[in-house]
């Protein structure tokens, strides 16, 4: 059986653009926001985050709760390798989240930053100081790095205060004395890039001291990170 045109049929569909499907958009147009929630211990509520992530629109939510010291954090794990996977699609990613203290504080915060900029993945804060939608190539990352000094300029008078402390009640300051700022950067730099307290300890360098030029050992490491993220812990309680 033979189909006939008419040729005006012909011409007006030469003439006309068709709409197109919804499937054949363009990839590069699509922009895919993932959500993040989480607290710090289990009596904390997520409520309040999931439910401001829901109301800004967010479909897919990854939530957990565990504390700031902890080493991994397999849920914000699982949203960045997701917003790669879907960045390496061709679409734009943003990772969102209510507060930016959610991530990190921070050296961590900005270490997190710096990996989500190298895949070219987006982040959205609800609320905050960083409230707000920022580009992987933006004004966010200074914020980062100047929040990163702040918090190495807390840390340092912390432990400038706690020597004095120490010396003023005439006690000796022990192991904590390989300790520096610098170290202590390096150190949550390296643990937020998961690196295992062998590895951390393995490349750092004590600049100070009776043993300046050796390593510190896992166990100092350990003492390091652990002190950092019980006074992270408490001001973010606080807040």
């Amino acid at each position: 059986m033979t189909t006939h045109e008419t040729p005006g049929a012909a011409a007006g569909f030469q003439g006309e653009l068709l709409p197109r499907p919804a499937a054949a958009a363009d990839e590069s147009s699509a922009h895919v926001r993932i959500g993040y929630a989480r607290a710090s211990t289990v009596r904390q509520s997520l409520d309040t985050q999931l439910d401001s992530l829901r109301a800004a629109g967010i479909g897919r939510i990854f939530s957990e709760k565990i504390s700031t010291r902890a080493l991994v954090r397999p849920e914000l794990d699982r949203a960045v390798a997701l917003a790669r996977e879907i960045r390496g699609s061709g679409a734009a990613v943003t990772l969102v989240v209510h507060e930016h203290k959610r991530l990190g504080r921070g050296i961590e915060l900005a270490a997190l930053a710096e990996q989500l900029k190298a895949a070219g993945i987006g982040l959205e804060f609800l609320t905050g100081e960083l409230q707000g939608s920022h580009d992987p190539s933006g004004v966010v990352f200074t914020v980062l790095a100047a929040l990163s000094a702040m918090e190495r300029e807390y840390i340092r008078d912390r432990t400038l205060e706690g020597h004095e402390s120490a010396r003023q009640r005439g006690k000796s300051i022990g192991g904590v004395s390989v300790v520096d700022e610098t170290m202590l950067s390096m150190a949550l730099h390296l643990r937020a890039s998961d690196y295992s307290l062998r590895d951390i300890a393995a490349r750092l360098v004590i600049t100070s001291g009776k043993k300046k030029g050796q390593r510190p050992s896992p166990a100092t490491v350990l003492r390091l990170l652990r002190d950092y993220d019980q006074r992270a812990e408490v001001a973010e309680n606080a807040s």
